[in-house]
């Protein structure tokens, strides 16, 4: 049998058992109906951030593989990890995801270059006496060069605004800006292009999904920072939108008219659209999980509406498939029971309504 017989035997098996696995919905269940080929028929992304341990578990490297066309490290590419000592590198959580997404066709996202946390202890104190912005450019040559051509997509700068921080930029005070001033986010872009002038770049943030005012000095601070790059030329091929929403807590709220019109500015200044991390986090929620459930499954609907509805959206990517990884780690069965649902599939791999949104969502 040749290795192309077998994995498409594989892939049919491999539907089979998802099909028995989701029995509740098992007719609605054929060898299309993955995120993976709801998505690709509208032209997008499903996909999901995962970190190579999860690999080990191959229940859930299958399932994977079958739902999703698209993924992102958890950790495994920001800088703590790759970088824990000047110079010294450490890719191989990156290269074994890579590797997984490139063996069963799906596209590889990285995420981040340049962002105010998760950055090594050693970092803060180099930036603070660098004689120039070699401290993140050579970064980005390094690590965008090694996977050139091989990840498709990448958070050049991630969470650069905070109005709360009271600068008339709405900027983030971090060691960045007070290093190089806002500058370095087009220097961040200009060295990511050089280093793959083929890969989408993308700026990722947060804060622009909700409904309360200070989301609304978020919207403006952005749509100020996107619009400013815009007219200088900077390389910013996409916005990427992280989607974290709380479902019984303050802050979760969703307002879908403020979301389309910030999405219409998006779209007229030539960006597309990645949402980047979704999640529905059911926290302070009531015992009854099918109660829950619903109520992420709404809030992901009316999320995605208006995202589908905009017509500039590459790719739906949530923070994780499973429920299974919610503590950073392999969760014994015996603890599944009691473990948030936030995601797609719940820790037996099982879709919940959230999944059943998402294939609407593409529908």
């Amino acid at each position: 049998m040749s290795s192309r017989t077998k994995m498409l035997t594989r892939r049919a098996m491999l539907a089979a058992g998802t099909a028995g696995l989701l029995g509740v919905r098992a007719k609605a269940v054929v060898s299309d109906a993955s995120l993976r080929v709801r998505a690709a028929k509208r032209g997008m992304l499903y996909g999901t951030c995962a970190g190579s341990y999860q690999l080990r578990d191959g229940e859930f490297a299958d399932v994977l593989a079958y739902e999703a066309n698209a993924m992102v490290p958890e950790y495994e590419l920001k800088r703590d990890t790759l970088e824990p000592r000047p110079g010294v590198f450490d890719f191989s959580g990156a290269d074994a995801l890579t590797d997984f997404a490139h063996a069963h066709g799906m596209k590889m996202r990285g995420h981040t270059l340049v962002w105010y946390a998760a950055n090594p202890p050693w970092l803060e104190a180099a930036v603070t006496a660098a004689k120039n912005e070699a401290v993140f450019a050579d970064y980005i040559a390094s690590v965008m060069g090694r996977y050139r051509g091989r990840i498709a997509s990448w958070d050049v700068v991630n969470e650069a605004v905070w109005p709360q921080d009271g600068r008339s930029d709405g900027l983030r005070d971090c060691c960045w800006l007070r290093r190089f001033g806002p500058g370095y986010i087009d220097s961040a872009f200009d060295a990511a292009r050089r280093a793959d002038p083929s890969a989408q770049l993308v700026y990722n943030d947060w804060g622009c999904e909700g409904a309360e005012r200070w989301n609304d000095d978020f919207r403006k601070h952005t749509l100020k920072l996107l619009e400013g790059m815009k007219k200088r030329g900077v390389p910013v091929d996409a916005y990427g939108m992280q989607g974290h929403f709380r479902a019984y807590r303050p802050g979760g709220t969703l307002d879908a008219s403020k979301l389309k019109a910030f999405l219409a500015e998006i779209r007229a200044l030539g960006y597309r659209l990645v949402v980047s991390e979704l999640d529905v986090d059911d926290d302070g929620g009531p015992a009854d999980a099918k109660v829950r459930d619903a109520k992420v499954a709404d809030i992901t609907a009316r999320f995605l509406a208006p995202v589908m509805e905009s017509g500039i959206c590459d790719a739906i990517l949530t923070w994780g498939l499973t429920d299974r990884y919610l503590r950073g780690k392999i969760i014994p069965q015996d603890m599944w029971i009691s473990l948030p649902r936030k995601l797609p599939l719940d820790a037996s791999l099982r879709r919940k309504d959230m999944w059943w949104a998402l294939a609407k969502a593409f529908r």
